[in-house]
């Protein structure tokens, strides 16, 4: 995975209520068992019409906004369990979600696929979409370390809470493999110690 520090970006609105994971990438599109070109078909029934044609008033196809930063609505990611939902979503070059909530498998296979899911509270979560709304080029600014969403421009910076294993490894890189190597050395050191009976 790349490492993530902290990101600057505009942001696309998406203030869809109970996304679920068939939405995000339909379960046709499942066969590959690679990560690469799922970000082709995210959220294809809502981005192409039933001639392969791009619906043009859905916001990824509208000019006006982009960015690496999803602002999406509430219960972001239900459904199954696929974890190709937060693949594609990687591999069409969004690196944050932002959310009031989460479902709980979906946040856990963004964590461990680089994209960073930051949950907010719905009064947090109206004043970013307000800000979109008043100027789709406003930038927001995602801080790992310190754990802060700032609305650039303004006074607003509002806290996100991360699992500590999780956020080490999103700033070095690492997934729970990449983990357990780094620590081949302690692992060999801890081995060379026991004493055998």
């Amino acid at each position: 995975m790349e490492k993530f520090n902290n990101i600057q970006s505009t942001g696309i609105p998406m203030p869809i209520e109970h996304i679920d994971t068939d939405q995000i990438i339909p379960a046709r599109y499942l066969k590959a068992t690679t990560r690469e070109g799922f970000g082709d078909n995210l959220f294809r029934d809502w981005r192409y019409d039933n001639r392969d044609q791009p619906i043009e008033d859905f916001v990824l196809n509208n000019p006006t906004y982009g960015g690496s930063i999803l602002v999406a609505g509430e219960n972001f990611g239900c459904g199954s369990s696929r974890e190709h939902a937060a693949w594609s979503i990687y591999d069409f070059g969004i690196r944050v979600v932002v959310s009031s909530f989460f479902a709980d498998i979906f946040k856990g296979n963004s964590l461990n696929n680089g994209l960073l899911p930051v949950q907010l509270k719905s009064d947090e979560m109206d004043i970013i979409f307000k800000a979109i709304e008043s100027d789709p080029k406003v930038e927001f600014k995602v801080d790992l370390p310190s754990q802060t969403f700032i609305i650039i421009g303004t006074d607003y910076q509002f806290h996100f809470e991360i699992d500590t294993y999780k956020k080490m490894c999103m700033l070095e890189g690492y997934d729970d493999l990449d983990f357990l190597f780094s620590l081949e050395r302690e692992i060999e050191n801890f081995e060379e110690k026991q004493v055998i009976f």
